[in-house]
């Protein structure tokens, strides 16, 4: 991985001076922040909105429902996220013939995928912990404080399940030149990881899986998520391996 500091290096100077990370910061915060208030006041809406006219047994919202908007809302936001990040990580640079004039330094094609990637990791992971901190802050709020501990698997598990919709746009960012052929292919993989998350018996081991064994951990259950944690991180070696692979026969 020759090369691998300063690649990174510019990698994260380039998230923040394009204000990636800034604008995946505040749009990941507002939903961790939100989803908490929706859990709370959705009911009592509801109630307005049907008037007298209809009687509607709304149950009284509690902490798991804050749980469960927080995943359902962050996690939807932040696999677009991850998509979008991604799509034009390589594709652009290869378009734009930066990625060759990069190369010539001494640094490694490994490398040069794996800081785009770290990059990409970074921005995701620090949006996501500012998100966390403020959906905790406000369900302890707005309903009890919850086991700390319990939260941060659970963002550590939605971190993963982002981390591998991002690897597999990546893929497509550096099997194609183009940033928008990037996209449709990680929306393709999205399709195909949807579908074949239906099979029973290895739909527990997909990345939609972590959703809901992190809401089972935050809310003081024990899941087991030994096996789909293991198969998820080996899913990003392997996309990352044969993406390093891909690159390495391609030319700049």
């Amino acid at each position: 991985m020759t090369g691998l500091g300063p690649l990174l290096r510019k990698e994260l100077l380039e998230q923040w001076r394009t204000r990636r990370l800034l604008v995946v910061a505040i749009v990941f915060t507002a939903f961790g922040i939100g989803s908490p208030f929706l859990a709370r006041y959705t009911p009592e809406l509801v109630k307005a909105l049907a008037g007298d006219q209809l009687h509607i047994v709304v149950p009284p919202p509690t902490a798991a429902d804050a749980v469960s908007q927080f995943l359902k809302n962050v996690g939807q936001a932040g696999v677009l996220t991850a998509i979008l990040l991604a799509m034009g990580s390589v594709a652009n640079e290869k378009e734009r013939g930066t990625a060759a004039l990069l190369l010539t330094k001494p640094a490694s094609r490994g490398a040069f995928l794996l800081a785009k990637l770290l990059g990409i990791g970074a921005t995701l992971t620090i949006s996501l912990v500012l998100a966390t901190i403020g959906g905790y802050a406000y369900t302890a709020f707005l309903f009890e404080p919850m086991s700390v501990g319990g939260w941060a698997a659970m963002a550590g598990l939605l971190l993963l399940s982002l981390v591998v919709y991002a690897s597999l746009t990546f893929l497509g960012s550096v099997l194609s030149r183009s940033a928008l052929a990037a996209a449709g292919i990680g929306i393709g993989f999205m399709l195909v990881v949807a579908l074949v998350s239906i099979l029973p018996t290895i739909g527990p081991y997909m990345p939609g899986a972590l959703s809901g064994a992190g809401e089972a951990i935050a809310l003081g259950h024990d899941p087991g998520v030994v096996g789909p944690l293991l198969a998820n991180l080996a899913g990003v070696a392997v996309v990352f391996g044969v993406s390093w692979l891909v690159f390495r026969r391609q030319e700049l």
